[in-house]
């Protein structure tokens, strides 16, 4: 290979340092700049030595020729001889290409300095912050939760890495979510799966790190990458709360993370919430009351005054909050038995409005014992469910419900969908028949025969987008209520949709059971970012063993139309074995936001039951 010539390699090193940005531009146009004064200054002297007027020596020639280089209209002002004209102007000339190529060169310079602050290149100085990794609709239901969470914290801080402009992400944001309260909002720039970009966030001293799963195609490849890239740092490692969209890439999330990593699989808790909702009238508005930062939350006490007593004891220790169950060593168990005692390493889990309004009970409960009905507990009966359309969790919600009902219980499925009632093999509860309906229509809706089932839920169509299986879901939920109120049938009524902002669209159509898939994870994510020792409370929560969520009727606790305080409904409760924690009152249940549905109410709150009203317990099925 020929050995490169002279002219290549200088050719190649000017290119090497014309590449190095604008400070190097500006050398090379400042070596012009001396170049052309010099040429200048030295053909004044030559051409016209007497010139201008009035000066002599080599300096002052070299001065008037830099002030016609950098102001290139002090040539019209001179007078002299052709020859001085001619070199100045030459000069002036010159100045005006070098003068232009300056300006440009330091307002590109500039422009891409402001362009680097503001997309947010800076590290962050902040302690004790949130970062939240990445972007999807969920950014906006964990950051207006976390808004909340912080309001009574001064300073707190609420960090954002993505793959988007930084001002951009600021204003979506603020319209979302609002006034901001006391938290201030960081935002910056980058991806999340590059070392380089995470510690910008300062990770170390952060307090929790929520990673977010994108939109678009195989975002659990996203999530594991960023847990990746979280782990391989070096430092100090927060505690990481990732969302993944599907189960079967637990093991191997689990894996990139590590141990400081909680995981939540989003279909199978939004697949949960969705049979249970189906089975309990109003269980959607209490999880996401326990979910949000609004009114009732979950919080772990260690009280020493509570040690040696009963649970069953424990039931009553509290004025304003309802204890749920305990955190021991060896895990969460929600409703134990009545006389399992509580030990010194224990915590109790409450339900509270706010952990400084926790309140211990003065004195004896106030409990009217002739109020307290005597009832038997009813055993499972087989029942009738109606699943309209069907997308890719339907499989995994049949196999919850299956897990739910007594035998002998029927599911039709009525979809036009091709994959509808594949996958099913192996149900041990449930007899499935399948149906080609087109959901939306009201004809194909009353062939069916919608008031011999008890239940009906109403799945989001993934053939379809968002926004338009979201449409098709309220032109069912239309159809059902307008058939309700034209037959005077009652049977529940669950739904699923995407956006959050359909949910006061549907409440025409008097739905209190929607499930919002991206709300749920995103109440969800927020609250393990505050205390992820509540993971296990919530996936009790929504586990089908153990003790769940129920209204049950009124009557089978407390006698209808005497007034008592809530004091006596726990007790009643705890009597069966249950724990009382609301109740729902029958002539707000289609009034929202709550649906009739209080939670938490004070022990010495005086209630009055109906036949119709029901009391919310956590019991075992």
């Amino acid at each position: 290979m020929p050995r490169a010539t002279f002219r290549e390699r200088v050719r190649y090193w000017f290119d090497n340092t014309m590449s190095k940005g604008t400070v190097s531009l500006i050398g090379w146009l400042a070596v012009v700049s001396v170049g052309l004064i010099a040429v200048v200054t030295g053909l004044t002297l030559w051409l016209a030595p007497e010139e201008p007027d009035g000066v002599s020596g080599a300096g002052q020639v070299l001065w008037i020729a830099l002030m016609h280089a950098l102001t290139p209209s002090k040539v019209a002002s001179d007078k002299g001889s052709l020859a001085y004209m001619t070199v100045m102007f030459a000069g002036s000339l010159g100045g005006i290409f070098i003068v232009s190529m300056l300006v440009g060169l330091l307002s590109n310079g500039l422009k891409q300095k402001v362009d680097r602050l503001r997309r947010g290149r800076s590290r962050i100085v902040e302690s004790g912050h949130t970062v939240v990794v990445g972007w999807s609709d969920q950014v906006f239901t964990i950051i207006a939760e976390l808004v909340k969470a912080h309001a009574g914290r001064p300073g707190s801080v609420i960090a954002v890495l993505a793959e988007r402009d930084k001002l951009a992400m600021e204003d979506d944001i603020r319209e979302h979510v609002g006034d901001l309260g006391r938290t201030r909002l960081v935002c910056r720039t980058g991806r999340p799966t590059e070392p380089r970009d995470l510690a910008l966030m300062n990770l170390a001293t952060a307090r929790s790190v929520v990673v977010l799963s994108p939109d678009g195609e195989d975002p659990d490849a996203h999530v594991i990458k960023t847990l990746l890239a979280l782990a391989k740092r070096a430092g100090v490692h927060p505690p990481v709360v990732a969302a993944l969209a599907s189960g079967r890439n637990i093991a191997a999330a689990r894996l990139a993370g590590g141990r400081d990593v909680h995981l939540v699989d989003s279909d199978d808790t939004a697949s949960r919430l969705i049979v249970q909702s189906s089975r309990q009238s109003g269980m959607s508005v209490v999880c996401m009351d326990l979910l949000n930062f609004d009114g009732g939350e979950i919080y772990l006490r260690a009280d020493a005054a509570l040690e040696g007593r009963t649970y069953g004891e424990a039931l009553h220790a509290y004025e304003t909050a309802a204890v749920i169950g305990l955190r021991r060593p060896d895990g969460v168990v929600l409703n134990p038995s009545m006389d399992t005692v509580i030990k010194d390493a224990d915590q109790v889990i409450l339900i509270a409005d706010d952990e400084a309004a926790i309140r211990p009970a003065a004195g004896e409960p106030a409990i009217a014992e002739a109020a307290i009905a005597a009832t038997e507990r009813s055993g499972l009966e087989a029942e009738s469910t109606l699943l309209l359309n069907w997308n890719g969790r339907a499989e995994q919600i049949i196999r919850y419900l299956d897990g739910y009902v007594a035998p002998g219980s029927v599911l039709e499925v009525a979809a036009d969908h091709p994959k509808a009632g594949t996958g099913l093999e192996g149900l041990g509860n449930l007899t499935v028949n399948v149906k080609e309906y087109d959901t939306t229509d009201r004809y194909a809706l009353e062939a069916l025969g919608v008031g011999l089932y008890q239940h009906v839920i109403v799945l989001s169509d993934d053939r379809y987008s968002p926004h338009h299986a979201d449409t098709r879901t309220l032109m069912t939920l239309l159809q059902l209520r307008d058939m309700q109120s034209d037959t005077g049938e009652h049977y529940s009524i669950v739904s699923e949709m995407h956006d959050e902002g359909n949910r006061a669209l549907a409440e025409v159509t008097e739905a209190d059971d929607i499930v919002i898939s991206d709300t749920v994870i995103g109440l969800l994510l927020a609250q393990l970012a505050q205390n992820r020792h509540l993971a296990d409370v919530f996936g009790y929560l929504f586990d089908s063993r153990g003790s769940e969520i129920y209204p049950r009727p009124a009557a089978s606790y407390v006698r209808p139309g005497t007034e008592v305080s809530f004091s006596t409904v726990v007790e009643a409760a705890r009597r069966r074995g249950e724990t009382a924690i609301g109740y729902r009152n029958a002539t707000g249940r289609n009034t929202p936001p709550h649906y009739g549905i209080v939670l938490n109410p004070a022990k010495s709150d005086k209630i009055v039951l109906t036949q119709r009203d029901s009391v919310i317990v956590l019991a075992e099925r």
